[in-house]
């Protein structure tokens, strides 16, 4: 059987319950309040059974604009929507936000049933017709079918019952994969049983036995009952309207919101990053550090807005942004959400989750823009791919990238080996798994080198260091596991020579001092022949006749002692012919007040290629300070 979920939506007193009465034979206002108002004020339920096993769970929703909160609950799990307009009345202003919702939170498929059609005559019809399809062009309902009916005389039922046969089988039901997850939308109690709680289930199958919990709060459960469109049932799947009976809770600790999983499996979040679209019938632009509503499945939570590359969104824009809470919620990647406003209560935004667990990001980071675009293509090597490379030297447990993907187990796995094959990622713990991409794990391997050169520099007799120190010197954000395939790496490039407890450079002896102090010397005496303009570490190194590892090593030295000043990797300055370009541009800027690169080449007699590390340098040691394109003096 293919399990489906039909939402209602239109205007206050179009005649939604009543058509889902029609159609179904079931009144879906429980309610006395309901029943005494004529109107609908909670969620209401149905069962409709099709030809060729198709079952749909319809979820009745109220219309009146105080209820629109409840009816953002029912169409978190809408498979497809059932647009009642009324056509004695037409399009109105309900019509219109339910349609913006049903838009933003995803909704693909859908029909129009005009109810109350018995009321007016054919002329009038046929032009409610033509006003109806206006209002839905560019809507994903532009060329649903709009099918008169009357839920009184029950013309045009038939008709309504074929269109949405047509649909179903066109649509997929929701997948079975993954932990399952029951946003929950109704909760009571029935004698003899219990805490009851209903919903839709987005993902998964739970059996009954489960063990399970309720989130945000973590409050353990267990599954004694389940029952799917009014049947006892051994296992819900995903799609189905489900009613669980939960033990272990009582029903005043359960609120509508709350989500059924899995224990142990999920996790909260309170900073979400989306795709967000601005509806181009809102007021004004929307503000970076907005304060809204989120709407998502059956939560409702207050949330902060922060634009990640504008300062504001105007009417009809789309964007990446960040969603800050003001409490944990469970939310996955790839759950629509509705924004709206407060006061006025009114629609304004939605999206889709990318990523439910963000790291920090800094706003206008081409980094995190690349991230977020990859998970918006939905790509899954290179969402993987940009997970991993985000977490730099921290690395990415496989359980991480799951949960902030949510790609299924599968198809992750496969995701993973291909990027594993290719050396785009090295899994760098075997369990729990945890990967590094490749530019990170060589900069790994490559810090722990320079501890190793440093080291040596500080104790040029030492032929090794002890394996526990160089795993000490692993960087605080990295993990102490990842030293062991780093320095397997080293040692199958050459680079290093473990043996037991040393760790030694390859090619590198311990040389007496009187050789180590002579070749300071000589690089020291060839600083001092440059000048202005001294040779780069890699001619010092043909000059000398020394390997580069040395050359640094000893630059090293002489940068710690004070005897020699590193500009750059590659350049490094005797004090002296440095402090004269420095006393040279800060008395051309005492007089000038302002020097460009041009000005200071004509003044400092130097080549380009010494001339912009140099203003850098002095930008970094806060002599000058950089505007545009020029440079002045920093005030004391």
């Amino acid at each position: 059987m293919k399990n489906l979920i039909l939402g209602t939506a239109g205007h206050i007193d179009h005649g939604k319950t009543s058509l889902v009465k029609a159609l179904t034979g079931v009144d879906t206002d429980r309610l006395p309040e309901e029943k005494s108002r004529g109107i609908t004020i909670e969620l209401g339920f149905a069962g409709l059974d099709l030809p060729d096993g198709i079952h749909f769970g319809i979820v009745d929703v109220p219309g009146h604009e105080r209820f629109v909160r409840t009816m953002v609950a029912g169409v978190g799990g809408m498979d497809l929507v059932m647009m009642v307009i009324a056509a004695d009345e037409g399009v109105m202003p309900q019509t219109r936000e339910h349609l913006d919702i049903c838009q933003l939170l995803g909704v693909k498929r859908g029909v129009v049933a005009l109810t109350k059609s018995d009321l007016v005559d054919p002329e009038w019809l046929s032009l409610v017709v033509e006003e109806v399809r206006e209002f839905l062009a560019d809507s994903f309902l532009e060329e649903a079918p709009i099918i008169p009916v009357s839920s009184r005389s029950g013309s045009g039922i038939d008709r309504l019952r074929d269109e949405l046969a047509v649909i179903a089988g066109e649509l997929e039901q929701k997948r079975s994969e993954g932990p399952y997850r029951l946003p929950i939308d109704r909760v009571f109690t029935l004698s003899g049983f219990g805490t009851v709680v209903t919903g839709t289930l987005l993902s998964g199958s739970v059996s009954l036995g489960d063990e399970a919990e309720l989130l945000p709060s973590a409050l353990p459960c267990r599954i004694r009952g389940i029952q799917a469109h009014g049947a006892k049932v051994e296992t819900g799947d995903a799609g189905s309207r489900l009613a669980l009976n939960l033990q272990g809770v009582d029903h005043y600790q359960v609120r509508r919101g709350d989500v059924v999983v899995p224990k142990g499996v999920y996790q909260t979040t309170r900073i979400v990053d989306v795709y967000m679209n601005h509806l181009a019938s809102a007021p004004r632009s929307l503000k970076h550090r907005s304060g809204l509503r989120l709407h998502s499945a059956t939560y409702e939570v207050p949330a902060t807005v922060i634009l990640f590359d504008r300062p504001s969104l105007a009417p009809g824009e789309s964007a990446y942004a960040q969603l800050r809470l003001a409490r944990p919620v469970l939310l996955l990647n790839g759950d629509p959400f509705v924004l709206r406003t407060s006061s006025p209560s009114a629609t304004v935004a939605g999206g889709r989750i990318l990523d439910p667990s963000p790291p920090g990001r800094r706003r206008r980071s081409a980094e995190a823009l690349k991230l977020l675009g990859s998970l918006s293509a939905g790509i899954e090597s290179s969402i993987i791919s940009g997970m991993v490379s985000g977490s730099m030297l921290s690395g990415i447990t496989h359980d991480e990238i799951s949960a902030r993907s949510g790609i299924p187990s599968r198809r992750l796995e496969a995701a993973l080996s291909v990027l594993l094959t290719a050396g785009k990622i090295v899994q760098v713990v075997r369990e729990p798994k945890k990967y590094l991409s490749r530019e990170s794990f060589t900069l790994l391997c490559d810090l722990l080198l320079e501890v190793m050169n440093s080291y040596f520099v500080q104790n040029p007799l030492k032929e090794g260091i002890s394996k526990e120190e160089l795993k000490s010197r692993i960087p605080a954000r990295s993990d102490s596991r990842f030293f062991t395939p780093c320095l397997a790496a080293l040692e199958k490039s050459g680079r290093v020579i473990a043996e037991r407890e040393l760790v030694r450079l390859a090619g590198r002896k311990a040389g007496s001092e009187t050789e180590q102090v002579d070749v300071r010397d000589r690089i020291k005496e060839e600083l001092d022949r440059g000048g202005k303009e001294p040779p780069f570490v890699n001619e010092l190194c043909k000059l000398l006749n020394i390997p580069e590892k040395q050359a640094a090593e000893h630059l090293a030295l002489l940068a710690a002692e004070g005897e020699a000043i590193r500009l750059k990797s590659d350049i490094f300055y005797r004090p002296e012919p440095l402090l004269q370009i420095e006393e040279i541009l800060t008395a051309y800027l005492r007089e000038k007040g302002e020097i460009n690169p041009a000005e200071f080449r004509e003044i400092s007699g130097l080549s380009r290629k010494f001339m912009i590390p140099l203003l850098e340098y002095f930008d970094s040691r806060k002599v000058t300070i950089r505007l545009g394109d020029k440079r002045v003096l920093r005030r004391k």
